[in-house]
């Protein structure tokens, strides 16, 4: 055992059932519209899942795929429900293991929660109640009831997709009771009305899902099945954590060989985001729930929810309040963050701006506002960073660091990061302080993060960084390089800017009016685009005729976080970020 790994639990190896795993962290699924059209696996889908692999992740949690056609929740879905998909699941499980991590696939079923023009037949779900339905578009949907038949029919069908894993490879699998699909509908009251012995008390709401864990034991007995459900709906007439405590039990009792402990449904108040809870939540929001039903099962569990801090993510194994950690969104930002965390190093932090999962129900592949090549890595893959340059990097926002942080150290090139505050951010510091950052409410805490560790990851790389310096009273500071790269950002036009500062420094953005103000696209349209105007081009005068120019961020084009960081990364790939004499 190495250093890191005598310093905490996380990096040692754990068990489920008979499965051995190098580490005991976990990425979770996440839906990634990778599949293509039929739910085939894709080429892209392949690099994304490996990319976590290669990072150093225990096991590999393959994303939400539905064993019959009509629990198909999102365009895109990978699919299991048929044997046509064998050899494109086991190639993705051999890319996985390739590179040393254990493969799993999550079984879920929308059950209610979808729609006949997604899933091809009408949804079906244990009460005929209204759904609310989101996929690209929202609509009401009013499911069929299940009847007994249909019943028996899908617990066959999870059955039947776990013999495919299986066959596909596949080192276990989860089966999904969170989340308000279709085992967590016939789980909470509020959706299950049935008078039959599936509905009414616990334990007949439970008994469906542990009859699939039953069956699905049953047909591969030598397969490890993880069961995810929530300790608390945040709902009205919801599953709470005393229900979550025997429900564990009962789980475990069906042959679970793992638990993973979640928490939120689509119907929670006052926000179904605490499903993937957004910066303004604690960190470790649901280890709390994890640790009680630990605390009465003898099987593994598994945590998740904002555990993306290396630090939080040790003290939860090794403080015995898990058994295992999920990281879903940090290991979108940093596919390395095992690695990373295991050596001490700073990890590209996720913000829980929910960027990612926004963006994906609204019809978009999965990506990252932080890790631009998150979903795109073949494409990333194939392209080539500066090499043996001098790079002069001017602004040390999150545009200009995440540039420097890329090509720093390597290919042999000397970078300098250089910026006129007294520290790194730029703009993105005063983001924190509005109302909201994307479309969640703003916190300070996760953003400082994001940019201290970014700035640390620059500065171990290599990267020498002067603040305090103004390449426009300065040009000489130009003088000597090979490429400079202006990343200064956007001024606010009229000097609005200084106005706007102050305000957000004495509490503005966390006011009713302000607030009032956010909700309006037009106000925001105004406030990040119109009102504001790049500065890329006036700093070009500064710079020697005969230097590479290559502008990016705000500084080419006045906009929001998550472009700046996109052309930053582009730019360093030798892509499309705007450009100069190069």
């Amino acid at each position: 055992m190495d250093h890191a790994s005598a310093i905490s639990a996380l990096f040692a190896p754990g068990r489920i059932g008979r499965l051995r795993l190098r580490n005991r962290v976990v990425l979770p699924s996440m839906t990634t519209r990778l599949a293509d059209g039929q739910g085939f696996v894709t080429d892209e889908a392949i690099a994304y899942y490996r990319a976590r692999a290669a990072g150093g992740v225990g096991l590999v949690t393959v994303e939400m795929a539905c064993p019959e056609t009509a629990g198909r929740h999102r365009q895109r879905e990978l699919g299991i429900h048929d044997d046509r998909f064998l050899p494109g699941l086991a190639r993705l499980v051999a890319a996985i293991k390739e590179d040393g991590a254990s493969a799993c696939i999550q079984l879920g079923h929308g059950g209610g929660h979808t729609r006949a023009d997604i899933a091809g037949e009408p949804p079906i779900a244990p009460s005929a109640i209204p759904h609310s339905v989101f996929e690209r578009t929202n609509e009401t949907v009013v499911p069929l009831e299940m009847t007994l038949d249909r019943i028996a029919e899908t617990t066959m069908a999870f059955a039947a997709a776990a013999a495919r894993a299986q066959a596909a490879g596949f080192d276990c699998v989860e089966v999904h009771g969170a989340h308000g699909y279709l085992l967590s509908q016939f789980l909470c009251p509020a959706e299950n009305r049935r008078r039959d012995a599936y509905g009414g008390a616990l334990e007949n709401r439970a008994r469906f899902a542990l009859d699939i864990l039953r069956r699905t034991k049953a047909a591969v007995p030598d397969l490890p099945v993880i069961f995810r459900f929530n300790a608390n709906d945040y709902m009205p007439d919801g599953i709470g954590l005393e229900d979550a405590l025997e429900i564990g039990r009962w789980a475990e009792d069906a042959g679970a060989d793992a638990l993973h402990v979640t928490a939120g449904h689509y119907r929670s108040v006052p926000d179904p985001a605490i499903m993937i809870p957004p910066m303004a939540y604690p960190e470790a929001t649901f280890l709390g729930y994890a640790g009680a039903i630990k605390a009465r099962v003898s099987i593994p569990v598994i945590a998740v929810g904002r555990l993306g801090d290396p630090a939080v993510a040790k003290a939860a194994v090794d403080d015995g309040c898990c058994d295992f950690v999920a990281l879903g969104r940090p290991l979108l930002a940093d596919p390395d963050w095992v690695a990373k965390a295991r050596a001490g190093m700073p990890v590209r932090r996720c913000i829980a701006c929910n960027t990612c999962v926004n963006d994906m129900r609204g019809g978009a592949r999965l990506g990252c506002l932080v890790n631009p090549a998150a979903g795109r890595e073949a494409a990333f893959a194939e392209a080539t960073l500066p090499k043996g340059e001098r790079i002069l990097v001017v602004g040390a926002g999150p545009a200009g660091l995440s540039y420097a942080a890329l090509v720093a150290g390597r290919n042999g090139n000397a970078v300098t990061v250089i910026d006129r505050a007294g520290g790194p951010g730029g703009s993105l510091r005063d983001a924190a302080l509005a109302p909201k950052f994307q479309d969640v409410e703003a916190a300070q805490g996760p953003i400082t993060a994001f940019i201290e560790d970014l700035e640390r990851a620059c500065r171990d790389a290599g990267a020498a960084i002067r603040y305090g310096v103004d390449l426009r009273s300065d040009p000489a500071l130009a003088r000597g390089h090979d490429r400079i790269v202006l990343a200064t950002g956007a001024s606010y036009r009229f000097g609005l800017g200084l106005v706007a500062r102050a305000l957000l420094e004495h509490g503005f953005g966390k006011t009713r009016l302000a607030r009032h103000l956010f909700r309006s696209e037009r106000f925001r349209q105004w406030l990040y685009f119109n009102a504001r105007q790049a500065t890329g081009g006036t700093l070009r005068r500064h710079v020697p005729e005969a230097t590479k120019i290559t502008v990016i961020g705000d500084a080419a084009k006045a906009g929001k976080a998550k472009e700046a960081i996109a052309s930053a990364y582009r730019a360093a790939h030798g892509g499309d970020a705007e450009r100069g004499r190069d």
